[in-house]
């Protein structure tokens, strides 16, 4: 950090030079300040000079980005912005608060853009027409709280980030980024993706606490970890978030935690994965577009139940500010890579003020729970920049013993996490996880099917990574190819084919994704090869076999269940909203055996010549058994 003198906060106020303020070891306040390029794709941040030299970036990185993955979102054409940084200054952050200015910004006509009682409605819409018809397991339908602000825009942003600075804690990041026509200043607790040194980390983050008044407390805490939906959502993030590290990393990605996440009026449930990765920063960010708790799992889907619930663009909401920096090391990537998620922040152009706000809609979810969520999520925001009144009380609970006597000086609170209680409740949760993901993961070259390969056919949902990265760990050879590009040369020359999972309806006869996904199964049994077929994929197999296809009475959806696996119990991971069926007590169709509920008679896996299929995640995180029930049924499979 050398060079001419950092500008001073009066001379950043005047607005005649892009900046961004970033606040994140709690210690300083860097400034960064450059000139601005927009770009249309990842790959076009310019990380080197016309020399090659390579340079610091600071990118602001839209939602419509989704678009390069081949993902529908509405269009607003906001820019892939990027400062491309000419100075990197940093102060201590006493001496920032000491010059930032600290008067209040007026507002007017300030409100949600969808009433509550709307909310609730979409939020119903949601879990009935989407989850309930299989479309998915979760999803984030935002709103937006709207202003008009009279107040000089360079000014407004500089008093929020001050007010972000001193009444928001817990942010990873909180900043302030000025770019002409644009100002962007909020305070995120998410890291979505870091890339130092080779090692890539993501960091989930999902349930959500509202602190009650006075401030969260061991008894009021352990109620909300002992929740299930709370509980569930946090899984559901994490195996969405695993499919994309398995995409990066060559070793599949790690999973530590949980932890708790406290900011001054909710506190959140996280974890950290981390797994190692040669490529290019660019091309890390394009395959995590974007974090699935500001969109919803599957992540394809996702963007299409956005843009039918939503109607409106995101903007940057649920993008990314990623700053790019050369790195230190001569070996790897030339950059790493901090990307925090751009929620809890807020916008401001030509006047008016947008703080966009969603909440995580799964099967179980209460419509007037979910719009007290976006209230919770919006406040710490919205408190700090006088759009509503400040939870002083919350505020200094967050920080303060509240046994402490009131005339002494000011006792730090202990986190609360460290707590027995607290602990023991959080480290509880990983008795429902598979090992295979909490461990590290290590090649296995010389697996126990070392020398065979498969195909993997992906059918629009990315637990084909993880799927592909635990096969890797058996020994096969594995490629993934999706369902819009296979051949049907390649169905059948195959040494295995797996047949993947994906959204949907099984039965539905006009989407082209599932005519071909029949095609792929109906190829391969003809052929007489080995085949495994995967949830949706499952589905379609027991259907060409004759047995019956029908909605549950209650999704399936991120659900551990222990099942019997032709005699052998295992605990298996569930994300789905049909099932074959077949009369209770059933146990051979045909040339299949059937492995089924005893009393529902729903059909949990099949195996005949030649073919295995289960309806099951056996990659993801809640099963447990996954690995060994995998093995089992390729192995069948070859047999």
């Amino acid at each position: 950090m050398t060079g001419p003198s950092p500008l001073s906060f009066s001379e950043l106020a005047t607005g005649d030079v892009p900046f961004a303020l970033i606040a994140r070891d709690g210690k300083t306040v860097e400034i960064l300040t450059g000139d601005v390029v927009d770009v249309d794709l990842l790959a076009d941040i310019p990380l080197t000079d016309a020399s090659g030299i390579p340079r610091e970036v600071l990118a602001l990185v839209p939602f419509r980005q989704v678009r390069e993955r081949g993902f529908v979102c509405h269009d607003d054409g906001a820019p892939l912005r990027c400062l491309v940084v000419a100075q990197h200054d940093a102060v201590p952050l006493a001496d920032a608060l000491a010059q930032l200015p600290s008067a209040p910004v007026p507002l007017g006509d300030a409100g949600f853009d969808i009433a509550d009682e709307d909310y609730a409605a979409i939020v119903r819409t949601v879990i009935a027409d989407e989850i309930g018809r299989g479309e998915g397991a979760n999803f984030v339908i935002r709103r937006d709280f709207t202003a008009s602000v009279d107040t000089d825009a360079v000014i407004a942003a500089l008093t929020w980030f001050r007010a972000l600075l001193e009444h928001e804690k817990g942010a990873y990041w909180t900043f302030a980024i000025v770019t002409p026509g644009h100002i962007a200043v909020g305070a995120s607790p998410e890291a979505h993706v870091s890339a130092r040194e080779g090692v890539v980390t993501m960091n989930p983050i999902s349930g959500t606490f509202r602190h009650p008044a006075g401030g969260s407390t061991v008894a009021t805490l352990t109620e909300f970890l002992e929740s299930t939906k709370e509980t569930e959502e946090l899984f559901m993030v994490v195996d969405e978030e695993l499919k994309m590290m398995s995409a990066v990393c060559s070793d599949g990605g790690r999973i530590t935690g949980p932890h708790l996440k406290e900011m001054s009026r909710l506190t959140h449930t996280e974890y950290m994965l981390s797994g190692r990765s040669q490529l290019d920063p660019r091309d890390i960010l394009r395959e995590t577009m974007f974090a699935p708790t500001v969109t919803g799992s599957p992540m394809q889907n996702a963007c299409t139940v956005i843009t039918r619930h939503e109607t409106t663009p995101r903007g940057y909401y649920s993008g990314v500010a990623a700053l790019f920096t050369p790195s230190a090391s001569v070996e790897g990537p030339s950059h790493d890579l901090d990307a925090p998620i751009l929620i809890r922040t807020a916008y401001l152009v030509d006047g008016m003020l947008r703080v966009p706000v969603g909440a995580t809609l799964v099967r179980h979810s209460d419509p007037y729970g979910e719009v007290a969520e976006t209230h919770g999520k919006a406040a710490g925001v919205l408190g700090a920049i006088g759009a509503i009144a400040r939870d002083t009380a919350a505020e200094a609970a967050a920080v303060a013993d509240p046994a402490a006597d009131p005339d002494k000086p000011v006792i730090p609170r202990a986190p609360l996490a460290d707590d027995p209680e607290v602990a023991a409740l959080l480290q509880s949760r990983n008795a429902r996880l598979a090992a295979f993901w909490l461990n590290p993961q290590e090649a296995h070259p010389h697996g126990p099917l070392s020398g065979r390969s498969a195909l993997v056919v992906d059918a629009e949902d990315r637990f084909t990574t993880m799927l592909a990265h635990q096969l890797r760990h058996l020994g096969l050879d594995v490629s993934i190819v999706p369902w819009s590009e296979v051949t049907d040369a390649q169905v059948l020359e195959a040494e295995l084919v797996v047949s993947g999972p994906g959204p949907g309806d099984p039965r539905d006869p006009d989407s082209p994704r599932l005519r071909r996904m029949r095609e792929v199964v109906a190829l391969r049994r003809e052929s007489g090869r080995p085949l495994l077929a995967v949830c949706l994929s499952h589905q379609i197999l027991a259907d060409s076999l004759g047995l019956d296809l029908a909605p549950l009475a209650t999704p399936h959806q991120g659900l551990q269940h222990t099942i019997d696996v032709f005699g052998e119990p295992a605990s298996i991971g569930f994300y789905n909203t049909f099932t074959a069926r077949v009369p209770a007590g059933t146990t051979v169709v045909g040339v299949a055996d059937v492995a089924a509920d005893p009393a529902s008679g729903d059909v949990y896996a099949l195996r005949g010549p030649g073919f295995a299929s289960v309806q099951g995640h056996l990659e993801s995180i809640l099963s447990r058994d996954g690995m060994v029930t995998l093995e089992r049924l390729v192995r069948h499979a070859f047999a």
